[in-house]
């Protein structure tokens, strides 16, 4: 945005002597404090003084940002020439310039600060034939925002000789929050903290937990603007019994089992099968041996081609039953595969029912947080109910004693009046005197 100045603003210089300018040296920018602290959607004014070395014709000045960093690119705020004044899109309508050259006076003016603007801003004052002494310097903005409620949470499992973590966090806060935990045992009373428990940044360590480490802990998130607290409640339980890895070791040795019956049992086929056939050999060659000389010559063709036939007759049935064999030891390997399929699938429904059994375990207990507190709530309205009808049976035994104390007679109120003297009975009567 650009903004033309009239050329009245010349008139700043008086015909009266400066004393604000020297004669001698080099121009001086400086700014009274290198940091400021802000609370965020305050409107601020951060200072810039200069001191130039004789009466400038013209001055420019030029207020920038960056991150913090001196190899952070620069971000334009606000560029005051002569006759105009220039602040990019950004911080338009937000950053404007108190300027007084008379006093040597730079202020920058920004509106509605965020945490955005905690940022480090450096005023630069540019002079024609004035380019010599200290042209730029700088100050840290701080935005002081108070912490957000910090969220605690638990990282590990709260078992017997198990380590876990307790975190607490704030998601915003400048200056950075400190945080800092509070020990507290199940019956609410402050305790010490065990010295291998570590505390750093938010984050509690607890070694080696067990029964007695169970409590509340507190965590407390503060910084020079106020603090917000979280809390969280440590149940450490006894390890329970895996019951997906009990029923993978039970399976397992089914399998085992099972592997062992089936190679008995193919060693006794074995068996039985080679006797068989040492059976069938001796009967199918009975005549061979200590008779096999007295036989005579022309019958040796034949006995030689039938002894063939029985040896090729032989060898097929041992092929058949390699075979055979070579067939169950692959039914062998395929029940074995089956029996693996079904362990895996044994296994994942074991863990499912862990699961399932650790969510109603959850369930209950939160049921039961209910139950007591409902019963907390009934022995509340009880003692209400009974409170109410002690103070409505006062009342009405006062009620009572008041209408009774009103309706006593009230000769007992008054003491008797005397009665007055008896007549003689010789009296006249009243006519005659």
């Amino acid at each position: 945005m650009l903004t033309i100045l009239e050329p009245e603003c010349c008139s700043c210089w008086s015909e009266e002597p400066l004393n604000v300018f020297s004669l001698a040296g080099a121009l001086k920018v400086s700014i009274p404090k290198p940091e400021y602290e802000h609370a965020r959607g305050d409107n601020i004014t951060l200072p810039c003084n200069f001191l130039p070395k004789g009466k400038p014709p013209m001055v420019i000045i030029i207020w920038t940002v960056n991150l913090g960093g001196p190899s952070d690119p620069a971000t334009m705020i606000l560029t005051r020439y002569p006759s105009m004044t220039d602040v990019p899109p950004l911080y338009e309508g937000r950053a404007s310039l108190a300027l007084d050259i008379a006093k040597g006076k730079a202020d920058l003016k920004l509106s509605s600060i965020t945490l955005q603007d905690n940022k480090v801003f450096s005023c630069r004052v540019q002079i024609p034939g004035d380019d010599e002494g200290k042209l730029v310097d700088s100050v840290r903005l701080v935005v002081l925002v108070a912490p957000s409620k910090p969220v605690c949470a638990l990282q590990g499992t709260a078992e017997y000789g198990q380590n876990v973590n307790l975190t607490c966090l704030s998601a915003e806060g400048s200056p950075t929050p400190v945080y800092s935990w509070e020990q507290r045992d199940v019956r609410n009373t402050p305790r010490l903290r065990d010295p291998r428990t570590t505390d750093r940044g938010g984050i509690l360590s607890l070694y080696n937990i067990s029964m007695d480490t169970s409590g509340y802990f507190i965590c407390t998130s503060k910084n020079k603007i106020r603090s917000a607290s979280c809390n969280i409640t440590l149940k450490v339980l006894p390890p329970s019994m895996n019951l997906g890895s009990s029923a993978g070791i039970i399976g397992g040795v089914i399998a085992v089992l099972l592997v062992l019956a089936l190679i008995i049992l193919i060693c006794c086929c074995c068996k039985k099968r080679k006797q068989r056939e040492a059976e069938k050999y001796a009967m199918a060659t009975p005549e061979e041996g200590a008779f096999a000389d007295k036989e005579p010559v022309g019958n040796g063709k034949r006995r030689d081609s039938r002894d063939e036939e029985e040896r090729s007759e032989y060898d097929r049935r041992v092929i058949t039953d390699d075979r055979r064999v070579v067939d169950d030891d692959r039914r062998v390997v395929n029940d074995d595969r089956r029996v693996d399929d079904d362990d895996r699938r044994s296994d994942y429904t074991a863990r499912r029912s862990d699961y399932d059994d650790r969510r109603s375990d959850f369930d209950d207990r939160r049921s039961d947080y209910d139950d007591r507190r409902s019963e907390y709530s009934d022995r509340r309205d009880r003692y209400d109910d009974r409170d109410d009808r002690r103070r409505d049976d006062r009342r009405r035994d006062d009620y009572r004693n008041e209408s009774d104390r009103y309706d006593e007679p009230y000769d007992d109120a008054e003491p008797a009046r005397p009665k007055p003297p008896s007549v003689p009975n010789n009296k006249p009567p009243r006519d005659t005197y």
